[in-house]
C-alpha cells in the first residue's frame, strides 16, 4: 500500500480518535475538574480544543453522561450552566452560539443546534455544502427535555419549560410552558403545588 495513503489514514484516525488518546483523555478530565464539572467516558467532538480556547463554558456540577457529542468548530461557542445534566447520547452542534441555562436536564438522545446542513446546491454533495443558521439557540434555566427532543437553530426555550419526548422545537417556547409535538406547540402552563396547598381545580 502507498505509504502516503497510510500516513493520511493515520492522520485522520488520530483526528477522529483524539478524545480516546490517553493523554487527551487525561487533559479533558483535568479541564472538567478545574471547572468542578464531571464527565463519564466516552465523549465525542472537539471538546478539548473548545475548553482550552474558552469556547466551551461549563458551570460547576455539570455532568455529561457517556456518548455525549459536542462540536463547536472555529469560533463557535457553547455555554452550559451549573448543575445541568446531559444524559446518554445528547448532541450539541454549534456554529455560532448555544446557550444552556442552569439546572437543565436533557434525556437520552436529545439534539440541540444553532445551524443545519445546507442542501440547496444540486451539484455538490450535501456534506460539502456547509451550514445555514438562524442565529443562537438559547435554553433558559431549569428546562427539562424528554428523550430525543430536537431544538433547532435560532430558537429560545424559556425558563422552567418541559419539552415532551420526541418533540421538535422550531419556534420559541415561552417560560413556564409544557410543550410537545413535531413541531412542538405549547400544551399547558407549568403549575406548581406549594407545600400544604390544595392542588385541585
Amino acid at each position: 500500500m502507498d505509504p502516503r495513503l497510510i500516513r493520511l489514514w493515520a492522520q485522520k484516525w488520530r483526528w477522529y480518535e483524539r478524545n480516546s488518546l490517553p493523554w487527551n483523555r487525561a487533559r479533558i478530565h483535568w479541564e472538567f475538574m478545574r471547572r468542578q464539572a464531571f464527565i463519564r467516558w466516552p465523549v465525542h467532538g472537539n471538546v478539548l480544543d473548545a475548553l482550552r480556547e474558552g469556547r466551551l463554558e461549563l458551570g460547576p456540577h455539570v455532568l455529561l453522561e457517556p456518548g455525549v457529542w459536542i462540536t463547536a468548530p472555529g469560533s463557535a461557542r457553547i455555554r452550559i450552566g451549573g448543575g445541568t445534566f446531559l444524559n446518554l447520547g445528547v448532541m450539541l452542534a454549534a456554529e455560532q452560539l448555544i446557550d444552556i441555562g442552569r439546572h437543565c436536564m436533557f434525556a437520552n438522545g436529545c439534539f440541540v443546534s444553532d445551524t443545519s446542513h445546507r442542501f440547496d446546491d444540486p451539484l455538490r454533495p450535501v456534506p460539502w455544502q456547509g451550514f445555514l443558521g438562524k442565529g443562537p439557540t438559547r435554553i433558559g434555566d431549569n428546562v427539562w427535555c424528554g428523550a430525543h427532543v430536537v431544538i433547532t437553530s435560532g430558537v429560545t426555550v424559556g425558563e422552567r419549560c418541559v419539552i415532551g419526548a420526541n418533540s421538535v422545537v422550531t419556534r420559541d417556547i415561552p417560560p413556564f410552558s409544557i410543550a410537545a409535538g413535531a413541531p412542538a406547540r405549547v400544551l399547558a402552563p407549568v403549575r406548581y403545588a406549594l407545600a400544604g396547598a390544595p392542588t385541585g381545580g
